[in-house]
């Protein structure tokens, strides 16, 4: 019997499944942090002297969503399907990236147009929570069967 989360079967892998999804939830929950405070460094001190503030308050979204963007996927890579990646080479690094990129804009598009979608029918902050949990479990999916999907050649031979 294999203890491994990538082996397991039946409740094993539910389980393996869960623990996996608030591993991913809770990377996600750091990466909004850095996000924020990204955001706050860049636009009051980085980007402090562009003009017009429209153009600062870009500037440092695009510097706030990028490292976010990285640090989630580093943090999922090693951590939380850290029993997935075989492959330690800059360009099968890269390559895993672009998935992770695909990914997360997926389901960015997703909470967009659940947002708008739902924000006809509840208050607009609620309906981005709702819709934040849906993309999450959008990312989550593409990411566990692609992105981080199991690469290990099966066995063979006779067991």
């Amino acid at each position: 019997m294999s203890t491994r989360p990538d082996e397991a079967s039946g409740p094993g892998l539910r389980l393996a499944t869960s623990l996996r999804f608030v591993r991913f939830c809770l990377v996600g929950g750091s990466g909004v942090l850095i996000n924020q405070l990204t955001l706050w460094l860049a636009r009051e001190y980085l980007f402090a002297a562009l003009s017009p503030p429209r153009l600062r308050l870009n500037a440092a979204l695009a510097l706030a969503i990028t490292v976010a963007t990285l640090s989630n996927f580093l943090w999922n890579r090693f951590w939380t399907w850290r029993d997935r990646y075989r492959k330690t080479g800059a360009r099968a690094l890269a390559g895993q990236f672009g998935q992770y990129a695909l990914a997360v804009l997926i389901g960015s598009g997703v909470q967009v147009l659940l947002t708008n979608l739902l924000s006809t029918y509840m208050h607009y902050l609620l309906a981005n929570l709702v819709a934040i949990g849906a993309a999450a479990g959008v990312n989550f999916a593409l990411n566990n069967v692609w992105t981080f999907r199991n690469r290990q050649a099966p066995p063979t031979g006779p067991s």
